[in-house]
């Protein structure tokens, strides 16, 4: 079990990490959102070891997580860290970047290893291209490939997917965590990408400028945000007010009806392939609701919550 006990953490006087608690069990993945700057990086830093907290412990099965004053090489042997800037090796292949680290004894095994993790990132065809050729996209995979060689029992993934061509993440996401649950490694990522929170997360945190404001279940959290804030990390929000209670509505849960107190004027279409995401205008203030169909600029129509 991982266990983050009331960690602090400053850059000179500005708190970056203020009283942060939680635990995680083994081969669970945890999502930690939230906007820029609230901290997201620095947390997983923290839980590697890379910085000293000012107060607080981690524990990684009752071991605790030391810094670089009491760690030569900053970093537990136990974890693996990606950050966001890849740190390949430029004039050495992408084979030769993955197998980095694991032992040349049995050369077999470990060639028969840095296949089966370029499979996983869909690099197989670049097994001999230098580092320094690929895009970021596929430097990035290959990251990913590198820090899986040695199958870390924690594996903390800062924006893992940042660089990587849509039409490849999806695919790319399934065999990722589908691996990493298989093999039972634990996993912390940093994003800002939904996706990688509704469908793969067991637990998420969410931060703001430092603090865990919300933490639970993706779908508790997608479906009951405490705030305008959380329910905005999930795409666009609306915050309709009935009865004098504010409700963060998605979209796809307002639908057009023949009459009701909440009539809209249409200002754009917006076609996203299976649907429209229609813009309109209530009030002076902006709402968000997906149709099937298109809608002229300028009509009116009336709305209701799903």
């Amino acid at each position: 079990m991982l266990q983050v006990q009331n960690i602090i953490f400053s850059y000179q006087e500005s708190t970056a990490i203020d009283c942060v608690s939680f635990e995680l069990l083994k081969g669970k993945n945890l999502a930690i959102i939230g906007e820029s700057g609230c901290g997201k990086s620095t947390l997983l830093k923290l839980i590697y070891g890379l910085y000293d907290v000012e107060k607080g412990q981690i524990f990684w099965n009752e071991k605790e997580v030391l810094g670089p004053k009491f760690n030569l090489i900053p970093g537990m042997d136990f974890m693996k860290y990606l950050a966001q800037d890849f740190d390949l090796m430029p004039f050495i292949t992408v084979a030769e970047n993955v197998g980095k680290y694991l032992s040349n004894v049995y050369a077999d095994k470990k060639q028969q290893r840095i296949l089966e993790l370029l499979e996983i990132v869909e690099m197989t065809d670049y097994a001999n291209v230098k580092a320094k050729n690929l895009s970021g996209g596929q430097m990035q995979r290959v990251a990913i490939a590198r820090v899986l060689a040695l199958e870390p029992e924690v594996l903390l993934l800062d924006e893992p997917f940042s660089h990587i061509d849509n039409f490849r993440k999806n695919s790319l996401r399934r065999k990722l965590f589908a691996y990493l649950k298989e093999k039972k490694i634990t996993t912390i990522v940093a994003t800002h990408d939904s996706t990688d929170v509704l469908s793969f997360s067991d637990e998420v945190l969410v931060l703001k400028k430092g603090q865990i404001i919300e933490k639970g279940t993706p779908k508790y959290i997608y479906e009951n945000p405490k705030n305008k804030y959380v329910a905005s990390l999930f795409g666009d929000v609306n915050e309709i007010v009935v009865d004098g209670v504010p409700h963060f509505v998605y979209p796809h849960q307002l639908q057009i009806v023949a009459e009701s107190d909440l009539e809209v004027e249409i200002v754009n279409a917006y076609f996203r392939g299976s649907h429209y995401l229609i813009e309109a205008k209530f009030r002076n203030e902006i709402l968000f609701f997906e149709n099937d169909e298109y809608i002229l600029t300028a009509s009116t129509v009336c709305l209701a919550i799903k």
